[in-house]
């Protein structure tokens, strides 16, 4: 063979490659976000039956020692969904928890245990894996900043790893509430006010190992940023996100995860998308919103783009670090999966 009809032959094959591979990825779904952080979607991993294990609101997910992953809803037929990470489902258990909002998991010596706050009930629960509640802390009256029941609306709680806890009351006053491992309170932050300190929409809250020293990275919705603590409560940073408001921050690896609900304008109702930022909290990449841009260092405001969600709630990483996404207010749909590229 010539050495032109070598070549031609070759550039054919290569073009026949790229071709097939790109109908190819298309075949298998979609595929979203930016850079060296893209997913192929799939709106249909959810194997569960509408008619026998419906949700209403799907608020958040977590992922056991198991590898299974763990779904809460406030429906209270089935309050938590288990799911191999191939979307069948294995088990489903809670009928009490009818304003079932924030899921944590954590591991005590070798048992996991998961941390389940109620909006409606204005509580936070511990349970087993499979439902067993060990553990309700009520309205946090002897912190001196609540009055009534009605005040305290917990979205959140975080554990550390010597079994101290925080919870975040996201919708009522907005404190964060520091506790020892046997539910006795320590300290207490934050509350709604003016300040950069204050926190309006405190939905979620996570510890941030990625640097030496832990912190607490504390969500500030209706303000657009996420906000880092020390662990007793004095503000050090506030990472600011125009254009999402984000749900709790997520940490797997380097990389931080948020489901952002909405974009702040009223108007943009159901314009959710998800935002995935390094450890030097740059946003690298948005599944279903604008790529991020930045000017003189500063991040520009961010949108929806592609109308894949409504209103995205929470983002679970697995164990592979495929992300699994549950939406509030979006038709009772199931979680979406989204397979790493």
């Amino acid at each position: 063979m010539e050495r032109k009809d070598f070549i031609k032959q070759a550039a054919l094959i290569s073009t026949t490659f790229f071709i097939s591979r790109d109908l190819l990825a298309k075949d298998k779904g979609p595929i979203f976000g930016h850079g060296d952080m893209r997913y192929r979607m799939d709106v249909k991993w959810s194997g569960a039956n509408p008619n026998v294990n419906p949700v209403n609101d799907c608020h958040e997910m977590v992922q056991d020692q198991k590898g299974r992953i763990l779904l809460l809803t406030n429906e209270t037929k089935n309050n938590i969904l288990i799911y191999k990470k191939s979307g069948r489902l294995t088990d489903a258990w809670g009928h009490e928890f009818p304003g079932a909002h924030g899921l944590t998991l954590v591991n005590e010596n070798g048992t996991d245990f998961l941390f389940i706050t109620d909006t409606v009930k204005h509580q936070v629960y511990k349970t087993t894996i499979d439902g067993k509640i060990v553990k309700t802390i009520d309205v946090p009256f002897e912190a001196g900043v609540y009055k009534k029941a009605a005040e305290f609306v917990p979205t959140e709680t975080v554990v550390d790893t010597n079994g101290d806890f925080f919870i975040a009351d996201g919708y009522g006053a907005q404190y964060i509430t520091h506790y020892d491992k046997d539910g006795k309170l320590k300290n207490c932050f934050g509350g709604r006010g003016e300040g950069e300190e204050h926190l309006d929409n405190a939905h979620g809250i996570t510890i941030d190992r990625r640097r030496a020293t832990p912190t607490l990275l504390i969500t500030d919705r209706t303000r657009n940023c996420f906000k880092r603590f020390s662990m007793d409560g004095e503000l050090l940073e506030v990472i600011r996100l125009p254009g999402a408001c984000v749900c709790r921050p997520v940490i797997k690896g380097d990389h931080l995860y948020a489901a952002v609900l909405r974009s702040p304008s009223l108007a943009n109702a159901n314009s959710g998308f998800v935002t995935i930022l390094d450890k030097d909290n740059k946003v690298v990449s948005n599944l279903g919103g604008t790529a991020p841009v930045y000017e003189n260092g500063v991040l520009q405001p961010m949108s929806q783009a592609e109308k894949i969600f409504r209103n995205p709630h929470d983002v679970c990483v697995d164990n592979e670090e495929n992300l699994y996404v549950a939406q509030w207010s979006s038709g009772k749909v199931y979680p979406y999966k989204f397979t790493r590229v």
